[in-house]
């Protein structure tokens, strides 16, 4: 089971300065999550941690700052960076966000062994294609290796789409192998694809697909004839893209891998999981096994309030809001007391929070609290007041 975050400021400050307990032949593996706002990163992330400590909404832009996720499981220890979603200078001014909203992901992966890109298949504006800002991620650092991974496939009624989205967000191509599309799966509205599966034995398998060969059964997706050097079944490093090669782009040929999933449901997390495990380097662990997550106890607590105002607060209302955490404390039954006051602009954004006969903050505060036993592992009593600042 994952560990709670400690609810003591020192406590976990603490388990973050300490030393990390290394087993003896560690490995590790940094991973950035990038995509689109709102295509489910933080929820891909709460899943693979097992306990919910990121902001997840509707709303976009609900993750403002980079916070890390740590899971650590026998010697290896995954280090997820969760990054806001890649947006564009116009767009974080409408919004009133940071800077560091607009470098942060650049930032994250700077420092990733490996990039997850996520994108949201239920969305039919955007699935098609992958957005500017997430290409010009991956062409300033194409020498980290990545996968695609297709979110919310669960919606999505036309699952024969799916084969489609992959041709076209890859160029056609994943690990240097064409993809091609089994023409007996194209009716099959059931289609279970983890991945694409290799072909031919010349295709180098990866430990993965050795692991887990029912994976491969339900896909529909094949790699045949090489496209990466000649015949050595190797995928050739992507050259540095500029800008104006990027303008025609919808898709990236060098995926590693497709993986297909609905991260709300934890349906094929786990697949995603084991995969990610096995791509682990040997390295020293940066994190004591006990760490869930980089955010002390009161910003796990502030995201997951403020997570509730985005979700039942209309427009910009919430981005206007500010909170003031007044009592963080132990009671006698070892339950956490917090209260927090919740600073408004105008009278009609505090009549709108508190709800008719008190009835919207009264259900913020009983599923904030609900959340926070989750991450805390303990109990919560939560106290919100709204003022006018």
């Amino acid at each position: 089971h994952p560990p709670p975050v400690a609810t003591d400021k020192e406590e976990q400050k603490r388990l973050l300065e300490n030393r990390p307990d290394q087993p003896q032949n560690p490995k590790v593996l940094r991973i950035a999550i990038i995509g689109a706002p709102n295509a489910g990163k933080s929820t891909l992330s709460n899943q693979l941690l097992g306990r919910k400590v990121f902001p997840v909404s509707k709303k976009v832009h609900t993750t403002r700052c980079k916070a890390r996720g740590v899971i650590t499981h026998q010697d290896t220890q995954l280090i997820i960076l969760d990054t806001p979603g890649l947006t564009s200078p116009l767009k974080a001014k409408r919004h009133n966000l940071d800077e560091a909203m607009l470098t942060d992901p650049w930032d994250s992966m700077k420092h990733a062994d490996l990039v997850l890109v996520l994108v949201d298949v239920s969305d039919h504006w955007t699935r098609n294609s992958l957005s500017k800002e997430v290409l010009k991620c991956l062409s300033q650092f194409p020498h980290i290796p990545s996968v695609l991974v297709l979110n919310k496939v669960d919606i999505l009624k036309k699952k024969f789409l799916l084969l489609e989205i992959a041709t076209d967000l890859t160029e056609g191509i994943v690990n240097g192998k064409k993809l091609e599309v089994k023409s007996t799966l194209k009716q099959d509205s059931r289609i279970h694809i983890t991945r694409a599966s290799p072909t031919e034995s010349k295709v180098p398998r990866s430990t993965f697909g050795q692991e887990k060969n029912q994976a491969q059964e339900g896909s529909g997706l094949d790699r045949s004839s090489d496209v990466g050097a000649a015949g050595t079944g190797e995928a050739q490093r992507p050259e540095h893209h500029g800008p104006e090669d990027l303008k025609h782009k919808k898709g990236w040929p060098h995926f590693q891998e497709i993986f297909m999933l609905a991260a709300l449901r934890g349906e094929e997390v786990d697949t995603l999981k084991r995969y990610l495990l096995m791509q682990a380097k040997p390295g020293p662990w940066e994190f004591h096994s006990d760490v869930l997550t980089s955010q002390s106890p009161q910003e796990v607590c502030d995201n997951i309030i403020r997570e509730k105002i985005l979700e039942y607060l209309p427009l910009e209302v919430p981005y206007g809001v500010t909170q003031v955490t007044e009592m963080w404390e132990e009671g006698e039954c070892g339950e956490l007391l917090i209260v927090q006051s919740l600073l408004v602009p105008r009278e009609s954004h505090k009549r709108m929070l508190i709800g008719r006969g008190g009835k919207v903050i009264s259900r913020i505060a009983q599923e904030a609290g609900q959340d926070l036993m989750n991450a805390f592992l303990c109990d919560v009593r939560l106290k919100l007041k709204v003022e006018v600042k």
